[in-house]
């Protein structure tokens, strides 16, 4: 009898040590990025990514805790749990895949080139050479500029996050800034500070940074992750997505 208590004695501790209650999910966001994550007025969060992390949290009966970060911070955080998942505009990469694993991809983007109207600036490293690009810290933008750019005599800036390069290129600190196009269009193009600046050049095709942008997690919490893919499944199929992507695009931003 004695064998047989300790026995379901460390099978309940057992089960104690790898369940995982979920009832709170907290992800970790830089609110720099619209309009996929930012702050309105009040302070409050908004924006796309939002939207769809709160929407995951309601069909899971999860409380949803947001967790700012800044974005180069995002995977160091994450393995040190500060958050559970990364809901900040993180795209799929090799690199990155080789420390944490991702859901199924939630939207698409390309990198381009902004800059100033009549710069006669373009996407490559002839064009670029002797000027100064603007980054963001730990994106696949900076990956890439760093890659292809860098060696061929192109500064490349990385700043903390995504209003410190708009700040710098609206007044004359950049030749030029590399991110996301969609991010680009609506989070700077069509607002008052990115009057008088345009994309240059064609989209950058970047095999390493092409599969889209998902959420990011541990790669041991794999219930979460089947979890929140069956989420985001059920709302592609349902017309939740798209319900969310029409309230902020005139496009299909996940085949985008």
């Amino acid at each position: 009898m004695k064998r047989l208590f300790f026995a379901f004695a460390l099978s309940s501790i057992a089960i104690g040590v790898h369940a995982k209650d979920w009832s709170a999910i907290r992800f970790g966001v830089d609110p720099t990025y619209p309009p996929f994550e930012s702050k309105d007025t009040s302070g409050k969060l908004t924006g796309f990514e939002i939207d769809i992390g709160n929407e995951i949290c309601a069909r899971l009966h999860a409380k949803c805790v947001w967790v700012e970060n800044d974005f180069d911070g995002m995977i160091p955080g994450l393995k040190a749990r500060k958050f559970d998942a990364i809901l900040s505009g993180m795209s799929i990469s090799p690199q990155r895949a080789n420390q944490i694993a991702f859901t199924d991809k939630l939207w698409n983007s390309s990198l381009s080139l902004v800059a100033r109207k009549g710069s006669n600036v373009l996407p490559t490293a002839a064009s670029l050479k002797g000027k100064t690009v603007g980054v963001q810290q730990g994106t696949v933008g900076e990956t890439y500029a760093k890659q292809h750019w860098a060696p061929n005599g192109v500064t490349v800036v990385p700043y903390q996050n995504q209003d410190q390069v708009y700040a710098d290129l609206t007044v004359g600190r950049l030749d030029a800034l590399l991110i996301g196009d969609v991010q680009a269009q609506i989070g700077f193009l069509q607002t008052p500070r990115g009057v008088g600046f345009a994309f240059v050049g064609d989209k950058i095709v970047d095999p390493a940074s092409d599969k889209g942008a998902a959420i990011g997690m541990r790669k041991e919490d794999t219930e979460l992750r089947e979890k929140v893919n069956k989420a985001i499944s059920d709302m592609r199929k349902d017309g939740t997505y798209d319900r969310i992507d029409n309230s902020y695009f005139t496009f299909d931003v996940y085949g985008s």
